[in-house]
């Protein structure tokens, strides 16, 4: 089916103290959900993909549509704004935007099921994330979101970086998503994503690294730093997008603290990952993808992430 995919205007974004957000965090009622990896991370060992991006024949394009045409500039993951960037309350600041998943593994599954090291364990480099019961797929709902955040990040004078725009084969492995992440030295990462849980479950939520040191993991000196930056964002959330902090992840916090996530496990700077809502869910599905309702998410994580950079 058609999906309308057109990027309402944007506005600037506005910070919301921690106790505020933490406030808003603990709203209950029927929202979104989630729970999958689709990291990104930073091993040096080499990644299943990484030489096959170089390689492979054209890159997989994704159905053109007028929401998936976002907005931004920065058409390269490995890049910054190719425009002058306005002046702005995050001038000098860097964000690093992970849309999860890529259009393109669904026809690399060998490649993304090879295994790649995420500190404390192995674990596949990436997966084909979840889609709605009508087939709109969670990488094309992150990259859209991804799109739009960028916007917003843009206009507040943020330097933004993509993990990528569906513009390689597959991937990026876990490990290298974080890695991009560390070598922006980035002020904060968000990795974006849609949950594929049973009917009924729904709410958004939060992922937050866990204490983990072992390998080559260690988020001792990011767990704070995160938590408050998950912290803005679930609080934004459920204030601008309407929907609820999940009913069945997090005990209705809207916040959920995980060690198994190698793009969390192998960050060295703030990284969250946020589960927009449950694609599996028909009245999450209907948010999902609904273009208005895609900008309310993208205005709600730039708001989390300006409060956090300019708290």
């Amino acid at each position: 089916m058609p999906y309308d995919d057109s990027p309402p205007p944007t506005r600037r974004a506005r910070p919301l103290s921690v106790a505020a957000a933490l406030a808003a965090v603990c709203l209950t009622a029927a929202g979104c959900g989630g729970g999958q990896e689709a990291d990104g991370a930073g091993a040096a060992s080499p990644r299943p993909g990484a030489d096959a991006a170089s390689r492979a024949a054209p890159t997989p394009s994704v159905p053109a549509s007028p929401s998936d045409s976002g907005s931004g500039s920065d058409s390269d993951s490995g890049s910054g704004s190719a425009k002058p960037l306005p002046k702005g309350p995050l001038t000098g600041r860097t964000v690093v935007i992970d849309p999860g998943h890529n259009p393109g593994n669904r026809d690399h599954t060998r490649e993304i099921n090879e295994k790649v090291d995420i500190g404390t364990g192995r674990k596949e480099c990436d997966t084909t994330g979840t889609s709605t019961d009508d087939g709109y797929a969670e990488a094309r709902f992150t990259l859209d979101v991804s799109h739009r955040l960028r916007t917003l990040l843009e206009a507040e004078g943020a330097l933004v970086r993509l993990t990528h725009d569906a513009d390689r084969p597959f991937g990026p492995c876990i490990d290298e998503r974080a890695r991009i992440g560390n070598e922006a030295k980035a002020d904060a990462v968000v990795s974006v994503h849609a949950d594929g849980s049973a009917v009924g479950n729904r709410g958004f939520h939060v992922i937050l690294p866990a204490g983990v040191k072992g390998g080559g993991a260690d988020t001792s000196k990011i767990v704070k730093s995160s938590a408050d930056l998950g912290a803005r964002i679930a609080g934004h959330f459920a204030r601008t997008t309407g929907s609820a902090p999940s009913n069945y992840v997090g005990g209705n916090t809207g916040l959920d603290t995980r060690n198994d996530l190698g793009g969390l496990n192998l960050s060295t700077v703030p990284k969250v990952f946020v589960e927009c809502g449950n694609m599996r869910d028909p009245k999450d599905a209907a948010l999902l993808t609904s273009a208005s309702w895609r900008q309310k998410a993208a205005q709600a994580l730039a708001d989390g992430i300006t409060g956090y950079l300019k708290g």
